[in-house]
């Protein structure tokens, strides 16, 4: 324990100590040869706000350029950078008054007030010299009444070809509510520019997506009037020019391959008229030179909308995106006129022009690898990748891994069981253990049957389904793997920026395994005769053929690798056991239930063990941005999982687990619960109910260190996971063993685990690498706080 807080205090004198030599010099050239130049040396030790009542310090610290300098932990005037820089002449240089900054911070924050709708705001500063050369920094802000909106209404709107589009319009405005007349909201809420601006970029994405193209910011205005000179109500006019209607044009597109030639010669040239590719009178012109080898399907079909029809700017993006998701060409140009950025909106039609480039069709990864577990061992593995096998950006994934271990048999020897007769070893001779697996991934960039009918629909943005194939076999120390088959079609949805759908129609699992007399003898010789331990093994290494239909929606707002500010929501809900069942009822015996499978292919003689169940799942995370320094980030947990029918238990790979760096810190992975039950009391791994919570707080006190930002953090974890009501597992002697570790409604919460620790974070711009130290403040078998030792922990990225 005092070793870990040691190299802990060794390792924040380093980083505190950590000279910043080109700050350094650069602070010291300026001191010396700006001296006659600058008005003063006054140092800013201390920023302040006053008279702000509605808005928040940490929100104005924001905005201000004056600042003081950096402070540790965010404790006032606690700055050791400053003060190495004056002891040794390294680390940061004095945060020097300027007086034209402070000036252009009053001005920020005058305007900040009057997008909220705080129009008379004063905003004043107190320069106090409090010591020589150290002053205080005071924003005094006389905030005055805040602004009210009495109504909102439109002028100008164009008559659309339908009085639902009409509808529409008014139906989805920020400031919906009701109406004083056909165009006039009655609104009774703070003025806020921001939101203004939110109306006008909806006004002009509405336009734009329904004919007029030609619409510009300064096309749409809101014109504020005071309702009359005593009051702070103002009614709201939203001024329209819509300009003309507008359709799509031709379009024409253009395709090169990976080779360095000409890209202005093509080979190949091909026209689509008429239905379904336009409407009469118009085309789809297409070139492509032989290298890209793409039909020319594909590119029709990336085209969201028909020449002819009325503009539809988000019809025009989504084929842009639709382009870039392929994943076997780039995107060089897009544009909808041929040689600027700008349409010609001097004509009705708006042509599409697209340049496409694809990347190399073939590629190989080979690996070869060393491994050390009982003996001595060799690896090789081959991955072939076709990113566009048939022309059509279906993608082709081909691997194999294999490898050999050679065991003496000496150690064999020093492993093997016992005799119970004679007590000798009962291994003799060397061995050689082999595995191999066999992998096929095949993709393709739009929704496959039984979902392709759905590939056009307004609420896809970009589709992927997915086939997955694996075959393995292996052969370990006292047991063999004989084969291991993984099966998957996965369609995934992109609807939105922030709304992602994936869909596993079918997701099997087929293991075979076959454990050998002297891995029984093992068993036996180390936990005894009957054990629970030998019961759980058992079921860990039992046969069996689990199978899963799961449907998961996500909805993201954050950015996945900073996680500083927005939310993370996840809801899933599955099925399993239909596929094997469906087998058993109806082809290996027909009208009546086994409850187990014979061996694909006859490759054993085990039968295959299958279960029934359901499962559903929440994930619930928010961040909080406290200020540019500070994040404050939640999580919470919930997740189910229940045997249904004749079925009393859940395959191990689809229940729930608890501990490890990216669960409840302070428990290694896989070992926390099912309820207090220690870790070799537990007859059967996991659980089928998961309940956990989870807070953070991440604070930066060093920036563009060794090109990193370095966080401190406070994080406290609780949770657990525990059987669930239907589950069971009987001894020998018709004794339930997953009484003790299940889920009891007045027991459950004094069977929470909480873990709680601080822990650094070197944050760089693709990558945050991540150490925890946590202390189990409530260990289920200790008590409260009576556990005192440190338990480390090391990931990649944020835990959550």
């Amino acid at each position: 324990m005092r070793d870990i807080f040691l190299c802990l205090g060794f390792i924040i004198f380093i980083i505190l100590t950590q000279p910043f030599f080109s700050q350094a010099v650069s602070a010291q050239n300026n001191v010396s040869g700006d001296d006659e130049d600058t008005e003063s040396d006054l140092v800013v030790r201390i920023v302040r706000f006053s008279g702000n009542q509605n808005i928040s310090d940490g929100t104005l610290r924001t905005l201000v350029r004056t600042d003081n300098n950096r402070e540790f932990l965010g404790i006032p005037r606690f700055t050791p950078w400053y003060y190495f820089w004056q002891l040794f002449g390294v680390g940061e240089s004095p945060a020097y008054l300027d007086r034209d900054m402070v000036a252009n911070d009053i001005e920020r924050i005058q305007i900040y007030y009057e997008n909220l709708g705080y129009f008379e705001t004063e905003v004043d500063t107190s320069i106090i010299e409090y010591r020589e050369d150290r002053v205080e920094v005071s924003f005094i802000i006389n905030e005055g009444p805040r602004s009210r909106l009495r109504s909102v209404s439109y002028t100008g709107l164009p008559e659309f070809d339908s009085s639902e589009l009409t509808n529409r319009f008014y139906l989805n405005s920020e400031f919906y509510s009701s109406f004083l007349n056909d165009s006039t909201f009655e609104v009774d809420e703070p003025y806020l520019l921001q939101k203004l601006r939110s109306e006008q970029t909806r006004i002009i994405t509405f336009l734009k997506n329904h004919g007029y193209a030609s619409v510009q910011r300064d096309s749409v205005q809101a014109l504020a009037k005071q309702v009359d000179s005593t009051s702070n109500l103002y009614d709201i006019l939203f001024t329209i020019r819509s300009g003309r209607k507008y359709i799509f044009g031709d379009v024409h597109i253009e395709l090169t391959g990976p080779s360095e030639q000409d890209t202005t010669i093509f080979d190949e040239n091909r026209t689509f008229s008429g239905e379904p590719y336009t409407e009469p009178g118009f085309t789809i012109y297409t070139k492509k030179q032989t290298e890209a080898q793409t039909r020319f399907s594909l590119l029709t079909e990336q085209i969201r909308y028909m020449p002819g029809e009325t503009f539809d700017q988000s019809a025009y993006l989504r084929s842009v995106n639709s382009f870039q998701n392929l994943g076997m060409m780039i995107t060089n140009r897009f544009s909808l006129h041929e040689s600027n950025s700008v349409p010609d909106f001097s004509r009705s039609q708006i042509p599409s022009y697209f340049e496409l480039e694809t990347i190399p069709k073939h590629s190989i990864r080979t690996e070869f690898f060393g491994m050390r577990r009982y003996g001595f061992g060799t690896g090789f593995g081959i991955n072939y990748n076709n990113n566009n096998l048939s022309g059509r950006a279906d993608n082709l994934s081909l691997g194999i891994n294999t490898s050999l271990e050679y065991v003496t048999s000496g150690t064999l020897r020093e492993i093997a069981p016992r005799d119970e007769d004679t007590g000798n070893r009962t291994s003799t001779g060397s061995a050689i253990f082999q595995s191999y697996e066999l992998r096929a991934e095949y993709t393709v960039p739009r929704l496959n049957f039984p979902f392709d009918a759905l590939r056009n629909r307004s609420w896809i943005q970009t589709a992927r389904t997915r086939y997955g194939l694996t075959y393995s076999q292996s052969d370990q120390l006292f047991f063999d793997i004989n084969s291991d088959i993984r099966f998957n079609v996965r369609y995934e949805v992109t609807h939105n920026d922030r709304f992602t759908s994936f869909f596993d129609l079918i997701e099997m699992d087929i293991i075979d395994t076959d454990p050998s007399s002297q891995f029984e003898l093992n068993l036996i010789n180390e936990y005894g005769e009957g054990s629970i331990e030998i019961l759980r093994i058992r079921e860990d290494f039992r046969p069996q053929f689990s199978s899963i239909i799961r449907y998961a929606l996500r909805n993201r707002d954050t950015n996945i690798i900073k996680r500083n500010y927005g939310y993370s929501r996840e809801f899933s809900a599955a099925v399993g056991g239909n596929t094997p069942y469906l087998i058993d009822r109806f082809l290996v015996s027909p009208g009546e239930i086994q409850e187990t499978l014979p061996s694909p292919f006859g490759i054993s003689t085990n039968a295959l063990a299958y279960s029934r169940f359901i499962k559903f799942s929440a994930d619930y995370r928010r961040y909080f941005s406290l200020s540019k320094n500070t994040v404050f980030a939640i999580r919470g947990y919930a997740g189910i999982a229940h045997p249904i029918f004749q079925s009393n238990s859940i395959p191990l790979s689809r229940r729930f687990f608890a501990g490890g760096s990216n669960d409840i810190r302070g428990w290694n992975p896989f070992r926390l619960g099912p309820g207090d039950l220690k870790p070799e009391e537990v007859p059967v791994p996991g659980g089928e109910i998961k309940l956990s919570a989870y807070k953070e707080l991440r604070q930066i006190f060093l920036r563009n260190v060794f090109s990193a930002n370095w966080h401190i953090a406070w994080h406290t974890d609780a949770g657990n996971v525990w059987y669930g009501p239907k589950s069971s597992l009987v001894d020998e002697e018709g004794n339930e063993l997953l009484d003790p570790g299940r889920f009891y409604i007045d027991e459950f919460y004094n069977q929470i685990a909480v873990g709680s620790g601080i822990g650094l974070r070197l944050d760089w711009e693709f990558l945050v690498a991540r150490i925890d130290f946590t202390f189990r403040v409530h260990d289920l078998q200790q008590g409260w706080f009576e556990n005192k030792t440190a338990y480390f922990s090391f990931g990649i990225g944020h835990s959550f």
